[in-house]
């Protein structure tokens, strides 16, 4: 269909206009410069080259060929707040101006965000950028593969992530739990406790345990390098390079290789936890080496890893990649949970009567016990806990944004019509090869759209009937309607993990305490930057959330 354009930029490489005896003078800073400029000219033309393979889209003005918009990351209300604003104006898929005269196209059309994750890690692949950081934080793990690799290795991980193998860990979150918190208010009527560096030592502790049978003892007050450098993510200043790669590493992903205060710290933690992992790794296999065939019933999931790698020779892991699936498993665990756990006691202290129902909930149905895996998961008894848990994972996401690259053309199908910037209608729009991709998370978790007009707000009870979630949200796909765990091949492979472990320890908290921001429901809260983004109260250091901490009497 169209007129066949020829890709001219495809065949262009930048030492084809330099002659040789140029080449040759060129040094240094000189050469670096002229390099950089015809990367530069080389990444513009076939910018410009593929725009006459793309459907032509609306969309919000340029203030800047240089810098394109930088307002509305995501990773906050008010920039998911704009990407459904930007919808509401421009259409379910627009374009986004980006550095160097570039685009970004956005999707908050149902039917493309599910043909988008389908085509994951085939057609719609990570960014150069995305790849830079991830295998430098934690190596050619699944999160850094694509195709084949990717899909290797998330089948020979799925097991460890099974329903029975989270069964059996499920006490371990609230051996972590009790004593810990019984002690700190033993003395004294209330306290205030800083609950994101405890949440922090909970999710940590509960890794190490359920995931490779070690306990960092973080709880106890243990030193944890790795948790030394993710709190140290909290207090770091802005750095004019930092603020250079977040602005043009699509363009220049080197950038993020200077050697800046953040670079270093995540280089820093990535030794920590490739020194840990190592430990654990040789710890685990000596163990089961010893135990023979008739050894004991292996419960962690490195330990699940380790016997499955075994089991199919096609689906055998090598050691770099076992290394960093535990490299991500300790992120994960430490990051995603701990962030979801105190953006649960933030929204639960805002509304002191919804935190009162959880816990009349919890002690009705639990007065002398804590409630097992089954009980977790199903719901049964538990269904205020099971909505204030999703309600959170609505709308606070962890990871606000997903962005890929198309790998090849593509032609993204369309829940209903969209009208183009020339007034006709399309049921579909043309993705050309290395057009970048944007699906907002967080936008469209709140997005009034598919949510109703309360979609902002903290309203657990939407989720207690079936009329509560909106029939234009049941169209999109993912746990339960939500973008939180992403959808395709690269949904979340320990979200029931994350579920059991979220529902579990803010069930042990609530039933037992009761929790106040320092200056009331009012407080206000910010966001601070760490590996992902955290909430902190507003004018504290670092990524802390102080509350009054009191014991729930029998």
């Amino acid at each position: 269909m169209g007129t066949k354009v020829t890709n001219s930029a495809h065949h262009f490489s930048p030492a084809m206009i330099i002659p040789p005896d140029l080449q040759t003078a060129l040094s240094g800073w000189n050469a670096l410069l002229v390099s950089a400029a015809l990367y530069l000219v080389y990444k513009l033309g076939k910018s410009y080259a593929k725009r006459y393979r793309a459907t032509p889209l609306a969309g919000p003005p340029s203030p800047s060929w240089l810098f394109g918009i930088r307002r509305g990351d995501g990773n906050d209300m008010n920039g998911a707040a704009l990407f459904e604003e930007w919808a509401a104006q421009y259409g379910s898929v627009y374009r986004v101006p980006a550095p160097f005269g570039s685009t970004r196209v956005v999707l908050m059309d149902p039917k493309a965000i599910s043909h988008f994750y389908t085509l994951e890690t085939f057609t719609y692949v990570q960014t150069k950028l995305s790849r830079i950081a991830i295998e430098n934080l934690f190596g050619r793990g699944l999160l850094w593969a694509e195709g084949e690799s990717h899909k290797r290795q998330r089948k020979a991980i799925s097991p460890a992530f099974s329903n029975v193998a989270i069964r059996r860990l499920t006490s371990v979150f609230y051996d972590s739990l009790k004593t810990n918190w019984d002690n700190q208010l033993a003395s004294v009527d209330s306290a205030m406790i800083d609950v994101q560096k405890w949440m922090n030592h909970v999710s940590l502790d509960s890794v190490g345990i359920a995931g490779f049978s070690h306990d960092f003892g973080s709880l106890e007050g243990k030193h944890s390098s790795v948790a030394d450098v993710f709190d140290k993510m909290g207090f770091l200043k802005p750095h004019p390079i930092t603020a250079l790669a977040i602005l043009f590493g699509h363009v220049f992903p080197f950038l993020w290789l200077i050697p800046t205060p953040l670079r270093r710290l995540q280089q820093k933690l990535n030794r920590s936890m490739e020194e840990i992992a190592t430990v654990l790794l040789e710890n685990t296999r000596r163990e089961m080496k010893g135990m023979g065939e008739k050894g004991r019933e292996e419960k962690s999931i490195i330990g699940l890893l380790i016997k499955a790698e075994d089991t199919e020779s096609s689906l055998r892991m090598t050691e770099e990649e076992i290394m960093a699936q535990m490299k991500v498993l300790i992120l994960a665990g430490y990051e995603t949970t701990s962030i979801s756990l105190t953006w649960a006691l933030i929204e639960l202290c805002r509304q002191p009567e919804k935190q009162a129902r959880l816990r009349e909930e919890l002690r009705d149905q639990f007065p002398a016990s804590d409630p097992t895996w089954e009980q977790l998961t199903n719901g049964a008894g538990l269904h205020y806990l099971d909505a204030v848990v999703h309600e959170i994972l609505r709308l606070h996401p962890p990871l606000a944004v997903t962005v890929r690259v198309a790998a090849k053309d593509d032609v993204l199908p369309l829940s209903q019509p969209l009208r183009l910037p020339n007034g006709e209608l399309t049921d579909h729009v043309a993705i050309p090869a290395g057009q970048h991709i944007t699906v907002p998370i967080t936008g469209i978790n709140t997005s009034v759209t598919f949510w109703g007009p309360d979609a902002h707000e903290f309203r657990p009870e939407r989720w207690l009937t079936d009329e509560g979630v909106p029939k234009k949200a049941q169209e999109v796909q993912g746990h339960r309607h939500l973008l939180t765990f992403v959808d395709g091949p690269r949904m979340c492979l320990g979200r029931g993990f994350a579920l059991a472990e979220f529902k579990a320890v803010l069930g042990v908290l609530i039933k037992n305490y009761t929790f106040e921001l320092p200056n009331g429901p009012e407080t206000a809260i910010e966001y601070t930057r760490g590996v992902l983004p955290r909430p902190r109260v507003a004018g504290e250091q670092g990524a802390c959330v102080p509350m009054r901490v009191r014991r729930v009497e029998a």
